[in-house]
This record gives structure tokens, sequence and C-alpha cells, in this order.
């Protein structure tokens, strides 16, 4: 009877470990005035995504390159514009590299890590666009736009973390 009861005990806390206890690397989108996840993306370390946006004076596309590291951080690779002006830099900085390459301008070989970024989804010029890859440095292999997922003119939190099957279940998982 106790071998019973024990084994049924092992199952229940096997089952609720399956369930809490995060196990699955994403980037993980919450919205910037509550904190509730909205959605994430399955993504692992050394992966690739990328966002890309209408710039809403230039009206072009600016897009920002981003690696997950080891350590769960957001490390921005890759800069590509096509104009100079308002918000966007003219010149490398450090060990990155600017050239200008098919009409755009290229800043590679960046560094810079972040714990989380904050994005407003674009509400006048609604043309922000997520991309990800493999960890072949191609952030460009499968794109949504935000607004399939996301409201114009909110604004998110995304940052990279483990999750668990109960916080899939809470968000919106983003795919292709």
């Amino acid at each position: 009877m106790q071998k019973k009861w024990f084994l049924m005990l092992l199952t229940i806390v096997m089952v609720i470990s399956m369930v809490f206890v995060p196990f699955r690397t994403a980037l993980v989108f919450y919205d910037g005035n509550t904190g509730k996840q909205k959605a994430y993306l399955i993504l692992d370390s050394g992966d690739y995504f990328g966002i890309t946006f209408t710039h809403s004076i230039h009206l072009t596309d600016v897009v920002e390159k981003y690696k997950i590291t080891d350590d769960k951080k957001i490390m921005q690779c890759e800069m590509i514009y096509e104009e100079f002006g308002i918000g966007m830099p003219n010149d490398a900085m450090g060990d990155e590299e600017f050239e200008y390459i098919d009409g755009k301008y290229h800043i590679k070989n960046m560094t810079n890590e972040f714990d989380y970024l904050n994005i407003r989804n674009g509400e006048k010029v609604s043309n922000h666009r997520l991309s990800w890859g493999n960890s072949d440095e191609r952030a460009d292999v499968h794109t949504v736009p935000f607004n399939d997922y996301f409201v114009p003119g909110d604004w998110y939190k995304l940052e990279v973390k483990e999750i668990s099957l109960f916080e899939q279940l809470k968000g919106v998982n983003i795919h292709e």
C-alpha cells in the first residue's frame, strides 16, 4: 500500500515538474505596460533573429540583427539602413565595420549586449517584421509581420529566458 502511494506521489511530482520546470529557451515578448507574457519564439543559444522596421521619417527599412548568447543575453550583431539622418548612426565604433553594400549602409561586427529590448510596434508606419534563422548569421530564413501577433502602437519587452510548458500555454507561439 505504501509503495502504491509512493509511486502515485512520484508520478504527480514528475507531471508537475514537466509542466512548471523551465526547459526551453525562448525569446519572450511581454506587454510593456502590464508585464504579461504575450508571445514567445523558441530559439537556442547561438541562434539569430532580426527586427526590421520602416523608419518613420525616411520611410525606408532598418534591419537590426541579434544573436542569443550562451548566457541568455541579446547581442546586437549588425545594423542595415539606407539613409543617414535622425536616429541613425553615421559611423562604426571600436571594432565594428562600416560598409556600403548595394545601396545600403551596414554596421557589422557589433557586440552590444542587452538583458532585454524594449520595442514599440509602429502605429503610423506599422511595418515591423520579426525574422529568425539558424546559427549561420542568417536571421531572415523565416519572417512574420509584428501585426500578426502584436497591437500597432503598443510596446513590448523582449527577453531571452527558459520557459516551462505552463509559460508556453500563457503566450502565443510565434511561427511562420
